[in-house]
């Protein structure tokens, strides 16, 4: 029996402390409390970020498809558009060389002129008077120099007998002498006569072009745009204004001259197809086909200076008309087989943050966006083309752009 206590005496464990065993269970604790700390940070973090965090508020648009042939019908996008206004690369304010009155003009506007047609006739009371004036003169002076000439034939005779009746001693030196000069003095006042008479004329020239300058004549085939004068106003070049007698404009000669910002300038080349839609036709667009960019910038706009001419005229063209030209990118259609292009695409241009020729647009999906990098056209007014980097149908996000990042949450408003 008193082997029984001290069996389960042996089978008892020992629980009592041992040296050391304290410290060592409480550091197990101290690290265990901090992993689950951590991992209780990482899910507040993440339930934040994912779930918990405030939504922004942004609206939506949708991209929509380029119609084919919206923009020319070439097969290829509006790469660029820009504004501007239809030019006469020949034109002319006709007026008058001096002060003038005017007695008639003879066209109005609207009216077709031919070159040389005439068109109005100044007071040429003055210039006829000195026209008939010189025509006088040379008539006097022909008169002269047919008594200067007659008396130089006279004198020619005498002369040629004295010089041989000299040279036979049957007249003395000083008779020759008279009828030599004689005949010198007559022939230098036929010269003189005949200079005078040269003079005259060339005063009748000159009057004949002041009396011709009273006329006036277009100088070209064209369209009197604009009438400045009335009979019986003075006209000059000077008191006009500048405005004249009449503008005439070739409207064969017109064409669109836009400025293109120097940043987008390096889409545009010579010969490069574009189309022109006048403001006052909006939905008529005209081939065209650029004919310069002309290599100097304007500094104070930061523009080039580009010019297009019209592949097709048409009567209702006419100067200083507002217009608009979509320069097209002219990339090849696909071939049979091979990839299709990627498709351009329309956006509001508050949907894009632009930079040069590249952007950035906020893809939504769900409750969150994407940010995605594409390259841009064409802007028109508040509509942005996007030539590739985003398909039709997708939900853009519009809002504070600051805000949105890849992953983040928004809410969408109406």
């Amino acid at each position: 029996m008193d082997d029984k206590p001290s069996l389960l005496d042996q089978l008892r464990i020992d629980r009592s402390p041992t040296p050391g065993s304290a410290s060592a269970g409480t550091g197990r604790w101290w690290i265990i409390g901090i992993g689950v700390a951590v991992l209780l940070a990482a899910a507040s973090f993440i339930w934040l970020h994912a779930f918990g965090r405030e939504a922004i508020p942004v609206h939506t648009v949708v991209a929509k498809a380029l119609a084919p042939g919206a923009v020319g019908g070439s097969g290829g996008g509006s790469l660029l558009d820009a504004s501007g206004y239809v030019v006469a690369l020949r034109e002319a304010t006709v007026s008058a060389k001096a002060i003038y009155k005017v007695n008639d003009v003879l066209v109005q506007e609207g009216q077709s002129v031919t070159q040389g047609q005439v068109i109005a006739r100044l007071d040429d009371t003055n210039t006829r008077a000195a026209l008939e004036q010189s025509r006088a003169q040379v008539k006097q002076l022909e008169a002269a120099l047919a008594a200067a000439k007659l008396a130089e034939v006279d004198a020619r005779p005498i002369f040629l007998r004295n010089q041989t009746q000299l040279g036979e001693g049957l007249i003395s030196p000083e008779v020759f002498d008279s009828s030599k000069s004689s005949y010198d003095a007559a022939q230098t006042a036929a010269l003189v006569a005949a200079g005078n008479l040269a003079v005259a004329k060339a005063s009748v020239e000159i009057n004949q072009r002041y009396e011709d300058d009273t006329v006036i004549k277009a100088p070209f085939d064209g369209v009197v745009t604009v009438k400045n004068a009335q009979p019986g106003e003075i006209v000059s070049p000077q008191f006009s204004g500048g405005g004249g007698i009449a503008k005439i404009v070739d409207m064969d000669s017109l064409e669109v001259d836009v400025d293109v910002s120097e940043n987008f300038i390096n889409r545009v080349r010579p010969k490069q197809a574009a189309t022109i839609t006048l403001n006052a036709y909006p939905d008529w667009q005209i081939p065209a086909e650029v004919i310069a960019v002309i290599p100097t910038a304007d500094r104070s706009k930061a523009t080039v200076k580009v010019r297009i001419a019209f592949k097709q005229k048409d009567a209702r063209i006419v100067p200083e008309m507002g217009a608009r030209v979509s320069f097209l990118d002219e990339a090849p259609q696909a071939h049979a087989g091979a990839a299709s292009p990627a498709p351009v695409v329309m956006v509001p241009a508050e949907a894009v943050q632009a930079n040069g020729d590249a952007g950035t647009v906020f893809i939504v999906s769900g409750d969150v966006v994407e940010h995605r990098a594409v390259r841009i056209g064409a802007r028109d007014g508040n509509t942005q083309t996007i030539l590739s980097g985003l398909q039709p149908g997708a939900i853009l996000a519009i809002g504070d752009f600051s805000k949105l990042s890849d992953g983040a949450r928004v809410r969408i408003v109406q």
